[in-house]
């Protein structure tokens, strides 16, 4: 009797231990947003789950809704949670570096996504060619003056806590300050947008139109958001439409006010390629691959600042200028946005 109670202690010991255990935990990797007010992040956001789940990973993912301390607390906390990889787009690229730093000494790696976080803890960078953008937005507008191109211009900046924003403004000065510096051109306001908001964006501009009189001939706006924003205080001056205006992402409502010939120029930047290279390199570095493919650049490089020190590994993608005649094949035939969204209520569009 004795024996046989042993075993079977034994045997229900072991079960329970067995079913305690369970199957081993999934790694997991997060994604951290500054928020999905922005149309492109909810798209990425979802785009990143599907990849890194179809990879084995479990995913944690977090919005900041623009508060940049919030987004700092719940870097850690995925931490807590076991995240050994975050995919992080900031809110506050400098205010993020201080959770970076943190979490880098526990061995967590931090991939900087399309927006870079200012630290050198940081273990990779992908994003666009953002001074590129810049350029193209300027060129675009500048094609759609009056030639050769003279007058007063409005430049519309993103978040200035976005360090994108300021590397878009490096690319258009690049282009305009020739042409501010021979006199051609005014630059009669210069503002920027708090967190891309289009509603800020029409504030601003409502402020622009009253303290100029409405005597301006081009906008350089640095987003779709900002220029929609823009345009609807433009529009109650009979200003839309005539005024070239700039804009980036090539959202379905910015390519829409391009077909319907108020917005002048966005930027595709093609986020197909910037998801799967993103979560590529999360997998890598989960795995500890120590062979990452990317560039090493200097931090007061990417930040226009030369006291900030050390290397970040990157990999920038190219970008395209988007106008009326190319809206179609560059936008809808490669697929980025539909048919049905860029020329709703669109008279006269090319067939489909």
């Amino acid at each position: 009797m004795k024996k046989t109670l042993f075993v079977l202690v034994t045997i229900a010991a072991l079960a329970s231990l067995i079913i305690s255990c369970g199957p081993p935990a999934k790694p997991k990797i997060g994604l951290s947003f500054s928020d999905f007010a922005t149309e492109r992040w909810p798209r990425e956001r979802d785009e990143m789950s599907k990849l890194l789940k179809a990879a084995g990973y479990d995913v944690l993912v977090q919005e900041a809704n623009h508060d940049a301390k919030l987004q700092n607390d719940q870097v850690k906390n995925m931490v807590t949670q076991g995240a050994k990889v975050i995919i992080a787009v900031a809110e506050d690229g400098d205010s993020l570096a201080t959770a970076v730093d943190e979490v880098a000494k526990k061995g967590v790696k931090v991939l900087a996504y399309d927006r870079l976080i200012k630290s050198p803890n940081i273990a990779a960078y992908v994003s666009f060619d953002n001074v590129d953008v810049g350029r193209n937005q300027a060129k675009g507008v500048l094609a759609a003056m009056k030639q050769p191109p003279k007058g007063n211009i409005v430049l519309l900046g993103g978040s200035p806590t976005d360090n994108n924003a300021h590397l878009f403004r490096a690319g258009q000065m690049e282009v305009l300050q020739p042409l501010i510096d021979s006199g051609d051109l005014k630059v009669v306001a210069d503002q920027w947008v708090d967190n891309w908001d289009a509603a800020n964006a029409k504030k601003t501009m409502e402020n622009i139109l009253t303290a100029t009189k409405g005597k301006f001939d081009a906008v350089v706006a640095s987003n779709d958001g900002t220029a929609l924003g823009a345009l609807e205080a433009m529009r109650m001056k009979g200003l839309a439409g005539k005024v070239p205006i700039s804009g980036q992402d090539a959202t379905e409502a910015g390519c829409n006010s391009i077909a319907r010939g108020e917005l002048t120029v966005t930027i595709l930047k093609d986020t197909r390629q910037l998801t799967p290279l993103a979560c590529d390199l999360a997998v890598k570095l989960a795995k500890k691959d120590k062979d990452l493919g990317l560039t090493p650049f200097k931090l007061a490089d990417l930040t226009l600042d030369n006291s900030k020190t050390g290397d970040v590994q990157c990999k920038f993608l190219q970008v395209s200028q988007v106008t009326k005649e190319n809206l179609k094949q560059l936008v809808v035939d490669s697929g980025f946005q539909s048919y049905e969204g860029v020329y709703k209520d669109v008279k006269n569009a090319p067939a489909k």
